[in-house]
């Protein structure tokens, strides 16, 4: 089987990417190695049957396109910090037993929604909101306390963020104008090392979009406890909607968190273009 295999050396510290693909000759398989530099991508001439992915969460989106695209399934060697796909996708966490996962023919396949921020392609979530600064605050602990990072980041912003101004519209239907401490729009709704959506469904061709309208800090508080224990879009002060198309109207410049990466999203237009690529996983994994 012929993978290319494309690697993000910055997510979560060094990947040894001729390590991976030893791994993979060692399980049959049969690489081509490729570089991500920023959003680019290059796979000159490669027929692959598969794509792998080495990265953490921000790589995914780029890589899927491509394994969209071309209509061949993609595996992912999750080697970044929180890995919130992979806990998505129950996939292996350890990255040697992803390869393994990666290389076997017989694998199962899982089809998700590929969505777009603008023209960009993600697949957890894109947020605005508080979870801006508490990303800018993970990243500076990342190298010391790992996936904990995501939490402490979280309760700084949440002591110290100001809610912002925001329209949400989902299919051209308001869902909400006010003051909002956050908005997340939703693939497989995992992020921030452990925090979900609960109500997102990865393979349902829809967009989940919710809206964490402003109020006590103490509110904030059991909300984040809501996004961890699965049960957010249920509490009072949440609206939740679904859809193809999420629009929303915030302040030019205001910075989103897309899957883990900090960007300026202008207009801010998520939308499902009906792409969609299917995700190896374990045999007998359940198809949600």
């Amino acid at each position: 089987m012929r993978v290319a295999l494309i690697a993000n050396r910055a997510a979560g510290g060094a990947i040894d990417v001729a390590a991976i693909a030893q791994a993979l000759r060692d399980h049959g398989a049969q690489p081509t190695v490729h570089a991500l530099n920023g959003s680019a991508i290059e796979v000159a001439g490669s027929r692959p049957d598969r794509y792998v992915v080495a990265g953490g969460d921000g790589t995914i989106g780029p890589v899927a396109r491509l394994a969209a695209a071309a209509g061949v399934p993609l595996a992912v060697v999750p080697t970044g910090t929180a890995n919130d796909f992979a806990r998505a996708m129950e996939l292996p966490s350890d990255p040697w037993a992803a390869v393994a996962l990666a290389a076997d023919p017989d694998a199962g396949t899982r089809e998700v929604e590929l969505l777009r921020a603008g023209d960009r392609p993600f697949v957890n979530a894109a947020s605005v909101g508080v979870s801006v600064p508490a990303a800018r605050s993970a990243r500076a602990l990342k190298r010391s306390l790992g996936p904990l990072s995501y939490l402490v980041g979280a309760v700084r912003a949440g002591l110290t963020a100001r809610p912002l101004r925001c329209r949400a519209l989902v299919e051209g239907r308001e869902l909400f104008d006010g003051r909002a401490w956050q908005v997340i729009v939703a693939g497989t709704g995992a992020f921030g090392g452990g925090a979900r959506i609960d109500a997102a469904d990865a393979g349902d061709r829809l967009i989940d979009v919710a809206v964490l309208e402003a109020g006590s800090r103490a509110a904030l508080a059991r909300h984040a406890l809501a996004m961890r224990s699965g049960a957010l879009t249920e509490r009072p002060g949440v609206r939740h909607a679904r859809g193809r198309e999420v629009v929303l109207d915030v302040s030019r410049g205001t910075c989103f968190n897309v899957d883990g990466e900090l960007c300026r999203i202008e207009p801010a237009r998520f939308s499902t273009r009906g792409e969609r690529v299917g995700i190896v996983v374990r045999r007998g994994a359940r198809s949600r």
